[in-house]
């Protein structure tokens, strides 16, 4: 008798090498699904994914820009080769350019919004046409931030890609809803990962100001993430889910 809620799941999860993304795909991997692991940096993918198996999850790496459009098919199109459907897909990839609204620039403007928004758009496009063909529909989940809840200094054009994001995932009910796929985003706060373990402050500074007294772990942001698209959610859809331990509620500045 197997307690792996997503055995027989096929996954796909963009921006996965480490934080977040990774920490997705090894949750999926242990309770049972078969996971393509994406990162635009080949060896942080690879090790990701053998790090996955040495844990005895079934997870293929596959590096690669997850906005170009011929990159995001060839990734349903391995998912399909490899384990013959294709059941979740999390848009996970994202940038940061950080940078005052006055002297922003065209490049980092239009690099945040193919990154943030073409790739989360076509990568859902290219799951949902394969859910449909499959017949027996499936989950998608975005990967938005607080800052499309609260203003954040330096970010207006990130902050305007992850708004937007959850727009997307409101407006797809709409368009996906027949084929009984369903379409969720979730809004970490602030979250102890590789980057942001790079700040000596960071866990302090988001202690004093989150709630409940620390910032998430990945763990935190992952074990939410599943919850959506597992067959307990099914009935959730265009739906977002802050995970911030209670910060966008009172939204102290952390400057």
């Amino acid at each position: 008798m197997t307690n792996k809620p997503f055995e027989n799941k096929v996954a796909i999860v963009t921006g996965a090498g480490q934080g977040i993304g990774y920490e997705i795909c090894r949750q999926l991997a242990l309770q049972g699904a078969k996971v393509i692991l994406n990162d635009l940096d080949s060896s942080l993918a690879e090790n990701a994914a053998k790090n996955i198996r040495e844990e005895n999850g079934n997870c293929i790496a596959l590096s690669g820009d997850s906005s170009n459009l011929e990159f995001i098919q060839e990734m349903v199109d391995l998912a399909v080769k490899e384990y013959g459907h294709l059941d979740i897909v999390i848009a996970n990839a994202g940038i940061t350019l950080f940078g005052d609204f006055l002297t922003y620039s065209h490049e980092s403007f239009n690099s945040v919004l193919q990154v943030n928004l073409a790739g989360t758009f076509f990568l859902a496009q290219a799951a949902a046409k394969q859910m449909i063909k499959q017949g027996s529909g499936g989950s998608l989940l975005f990967t938005s931030s607080v800052t499309g809840h609260q203003a954040h200094k330096n970010l207006a054009a990130y902050a305007m890609t992850k708004a937007a994001i959850e727009m997307l995932a409101r407006n797809l009910v709409i368009e996906l809803s027949s084929y009984k796929i369903n379409i969720n985003t979730i809004a970490p706060g602030a979250t102890m990962t590789e980057r942001t373990l790079g700040d000596p402050e960071y866990e302090a500074t988001w202690s004093r100001l989150s709630p409940t007294g620390r910032p998430s772990t990945a763990k935190d942001i992952a074990d939410s993430a599943l919850f959506l698209v597992s067959d307990k959610a099914k009935q959730i859809t265009g739906q977002c889910l802050v995970i911030d331990g209670g910060w966008s509620c009172i939204s102290p500045s952390p400057y």
